[in-house]
């Protein structure tokens, strides 16, 4: 939904307050933190909807989901430091070549998304992933996904960074909790709409009803298990006047 450079979003508003006056959830799922993705959601009038965070490894639960044990917010697998220790020790032992938002300061990090240093800081607030720069080779990046998946651990690419996360989260893992969640709660399963443009929204745009692949910037694009064009769209615009597109194709059709 948002701009990869600018971060505009505006182009998305009417939808997003036709939705919002309809009642139907708006779900923001990426690879920023929950801290970052609470404070869009208050930017986009969402506040209080669930959110899936760090591709999918953290889910922030619904604002009226206060009896659930893991309430205000559910982590997948283990947790950030552990992701960090196993990274530390693989560097040292294996000498493999990357950069983790760790390594550096809010400055830099500001430097390498665009962001002021005071959004910079929320981006280093993981609780579930690591994110990093690949500065290795194809080769010993294959290695490294080698020695990562016989931790339990996976490697994912997102429109710009790589991350590290559990084996057992994922954006489709969280999406069909939350689905689960909703089958619940309205006693019926609800239809599903998802849009995305990275590498790393294939998972979860597998697993709805029908998706939107936004055109995005990432050279490997977005591949599909179920490519019916009965169920997926494919925008001719990028960022959120994509994210329109997609969403004017599907309900002009309804």
């Amino acid at each position: 939904m948002l701009n990869s450079h600018t971060f505009e979003w505006q182009p998305a508003a009417p939808w997003l307050t036709r939705l919002h006056e309809s009642g139907v959830p708006v779900i923001l799922c990426s690879s920023k933190t929950a801290a970052e993705m609470l404070q869009l959601q208050t930017t986009l009038n969402l506040q209080g909807l669930p959110l899936m965070a760090e591709n999918g490894a953290v889910i922030q639960l619904d604002a009226h989901w206060e009896d659930h044990p893991n309430y205000p917010r559910l982590i997948a697998g283990i947790s950030h430091n552990e992701i960090r220790l196993v990274l530390h020790k693989l560097r040292e032992k294996e000498q493999f070549k990357f950069t983790t938002f760790d390594d550096v300061d809010d400055q830099v990090i500001s430097e390498w998304t665009g962001l002021n240093r005071a959004q910079s800081a929320l981006t280093r607030l993981h609780e579930a992933s690591v994110s990093l720069i690949w500065r290795d080779s194809d080769e010993r990046m294959a290695q490294f996904v080698a020695r990562l998946n016989e931790l339990g651990l996976q490697f994912v690419h997102g429109a710009r960074f790589w991350h590290v996360l559990d084996a057992s989260a994922g954006k489709d893992q969280a999406a069909n909790w939350l689905i689960e969640a909703y089958r619940r709660q309205w006693h019926a399963r609800p239809l599903t709409l998802g849009l995305g443009d990275g590498p790393n929204d294939a998972p979860l745009l597998d697993v709805m009803d029908y998706a939107v692949i936004v055109k995005g910037l990432n050279r490997e694009g977005v591949h599909l298990r179920n490519d019916d064009p009965q169920r997926v769209y494919r925008s001719q615009n990028e960022g959120p006047n994509g994210w329109r597109e997609g969403m004017d194709y599907f309900f002009s059709r309804s």
